[in-house]
């Protein structure tokens, strides 16, 4: 059985965001990256389904060389291989046209992806990659089981979850719960050892350019917060009135 992982590299989420050239370029300088928390539920699951099933697992992804220590952290979790397609990810269409390319050419039973990165939240790369190499495609998965050459998937869906039961090949979009979240796997000193030694390969990519940042705008901040005493309704209705206008 083989499995891809595709990952995204994302700034930690505890990071402060900046940007340069005009507010056109994220500034990366003192930002500490990490897997897209979504994509690392999807590693993990493939990690206990490799354990119960002998299965290969590769991790799959677009970036500069900048990203290798993300991949090197997906190899000590217990990847058995790594993929970095050679280029800037620089939207959506570019890394799913990228992902598609590499994964037409090397067949796989499974490939697991996250339903979005934490740093754009697109969540259409699945979606486009699946229609590219015309594959099946189950989103906002919660549950994936292996039943000979079937998968029972359970995915979320408006006011509950839906299972389905699909033959393999697949592309899933994983979140939390595709496993739990305490069940994480977390690198350890021998798998830390090991991932130095497993091949970890770089890919030429095709360019793809269909979208031009023009501009990021970053929230403004937040006003000063105005305590009312909880007797003093008349105060709160004024303000609301007269300053913030709501009413």
């Amino acid at each position: 059985m083989k499995i891809a992982v595709c990952i995204s590299c994302v700034p930690d989420t505890t990071s402060k965001i900046n940007f340069t050239e005009n507010n056109t370029e994220f500034n990366k300088e003192g930002i500490q990256f990490i897997i897209n928390p979504n994509d690392e539920f999807g590693l993990t699951k493939a990690i206990f389904i490799k354990e119960q099933n002998q299965a290969e697992v590769i991790v799959v992804s677009v970036g500069e060389s900048s990203i290798e220590p993300v991949l090197r952290k997906a190899l000590a979790i217990g990847a058995d291989s790594a993929i970095r397609i050679d280029n800037k990810a620089k939207d959506s269409i570019c890394v799913a046209k990228n992902l598609s390319s590499y994964l037409v050419e090397n067949k796989f039973d499974l490939i697991i992806m996250g339903k979005e990165s934490a740093d754009y939240n697109g969540g259409v790369v699945h979606g486009i990659v699946a229609e590219n190499i015309g594959m099946q495609f189950v989103n906002a998965c919660v549950g994936l089981e292996i039943s000979d050459d079937s998968y029972i998937i359970e995915r979320e869906m408006e006011g509950g979850t839906e299972k389905v039961k699909i033959k393999s090949p697949v592309i899933i979009a994983g979140q939390k719960g595709l496993v739990e979240e305490k069940d994480l796997k977390i690198p350890n000193m021998r798998g830390i050892m090991q991932a130095r030694t497993k091949p970890l390969n770089v890919l030429e990519s095709e360019n793809f350019d269909f979208i031009q940042s023009i501009e990021f705008n970053k929230p403004s901040e937040n006003k000063e917060c105005v305590f009312i005493d909880e007797e003093n309704v008349a105060e709160l209705v004024k303000i609301l009135n007269e300053k913030e206008k709501v009413l």
